[in-house]
């Protein structure tokens, strides 16, 4: 027996190489032996014309972002032609299914791309803010126009992204259509069942076929749901993104950077619904309407009053305890004079007010938002504009 297997074998093989030493030494090196070539048989899954996976399946994840891998998308193993009805029915269901998953396989390579492109933009995007926020932390001139070409890029890096999720939106469409021809191919599949006239080797094709196109069925669903996945991130950062750079084109035009959008905190259902806490006694202003002090007090007592860091400091705090609040703004004319400066206080606070409601605006607040009143005050020495939290 060993020798028909082995061409001789010996006690020192047996002793070395099937046995365990049970001494504590180093075990005897293996012998060089040539053995012949075993022929391994197909597995039952590549006789099917499943996919098999290697180690190489770990290279997919190359770094560049999260892709799709499909299922299945490469061409089924071709079976013999029994010259049937049935048969040839399965060759043509066969060779629709192969140009399907070709389709696929574009599809998913150009979802690749898209989304390639839409990271490298956002990438230029992040660093070109970034640099505008840094210049804006540390003060610059109002309106620096270097500053106003880095928003410009900005912007167009930002469109770029929109024009990209438009590209998602037609592919997503595009691959719902391959869905309704996915789900044809699988009930005609099922169908050709029932005809007659078919040999067994028809039947058992019929089963790899349904297979294959059950695994192509969900990677398109995959494939979809990707597209679709990647579309909603798309709209949520670039909406956002719209409300920060009009906060920071504010910011540019004054040289300074306030924060946030405040729209940020406006459609930040997720905070505190805490009751809003008004300032302290001595923060009320002179001209408050009944029962409740302003949030903030403006008076043009002077030239140029630089009220907008305060301004956005009280209002982002109130959205923070009440991202649903609205806030009325009270342009405050003092009861004093004759009648026309009572008029000319009254417009001038009126405009005033229009003012602070614009410069909310800019920073983010919507401005459904925001209401507009007037009002007079026999406590007011100048024209005062407060802002009142609803």
């Amino acid at each position: 027996m060993c020798a028909a297997l082995a061409g001789g074998c010996s006690n020192d093989f047996a002793a070395d190489g099937l046995w365990p030493s049970l001494d504590a030494s180093e075990p005897a090196p293996a012998a060089n032996n040539t053995g012949t070539r075993m022929e391994i048989p197909p597995s039952s899954g590549e006789m099917a014309g499943s996919p098999t996976y290697s180690g190489d399946m770990a290279q997919i994840d190359s770094g560049a972002g999260k892709q799709f891998v499909p299922i299945d998308t490469g061409p089924s193993r071709q079976a013999p032609n029994t010259g049937t009805f049935v048969g040839q029915k399965v060759a043509t269901l066969r060779s629709e299914l192969e140009n399907l998953k070709s389709v696929l396989q574009q599809q998913n390579q150009e979802f690749q791309q898209v989304l390639g492109g839409a990271m490298q933009n956002a990438q230029r995007y992040h660093a070109i803010v970034g640099a505008v926020s840094a210049r804006l932390q540390v003060g610059t001139t109002p309106g620096n126009p270097v500053l106003v070409s880095q928003w410009n890029q900005a912007q167009s890096e930002l469109d770029r992204m929109i024009s990209s999720t438009a590209a998602l939106n037609s592919l997503s469409n595009r691959v719902s259509s391959n869905s309704d021809l996915a789900a044809y191919l699988l009930q005609a599949t099922r169908a050709a069942f029932g005809l007659q006239g078919a040999v067994d080797e028809d039947h058992r094709q019929l089963s790899i076929l349904e297979d294959d196109v059950n695994r192509t069925v969900v990677s398109i669903d995959r494939l979809l749901n990707e597209i679709n996945e990647a579309v909603t991130r798309q709209n949520t950062f670039e909406a956002g993104e719209r409300r920060n750079l009009s906060g920071l084109a504010r910011a540019i035009s004054n040289g300074e950077v306030y924060g946030p959008s405040l729209a940020n905190f406006a459609y930040n259902r997720s905070a505190s619904l805490s009751p809003y806490t008004p300032p302290a006694p001595g923060m009320e202003g002179s001209g408050g309407t009944a029962g409740a002090p302003p949030l903030v007090v403006i008076r043009f007592d002077r030239p140029n009053v630089d009220y907008q860091q305060a301004l956005y400091s009280a209002v982002s705090k109130a959205l923070e305890q009440r991202p649903g609040a609205t806030f009325e703004i009270v342009g405050v004319t003092p009861e004093r004079g004759t009648t026309a400066d009572v008029a000319v206080n009254s417009s001038t606070a009126r405009r005033r007010a229009e003012q602070v409601m614009q410069t909310l605006v800019e920073m983010g607040l919507p401005v459904e938002r925001v209401q507009l009143s007037s009002a007079e005050s026999v406590a007011a020495q100048s024209n005062e504009v407060h802002v009142y939290v609803r």
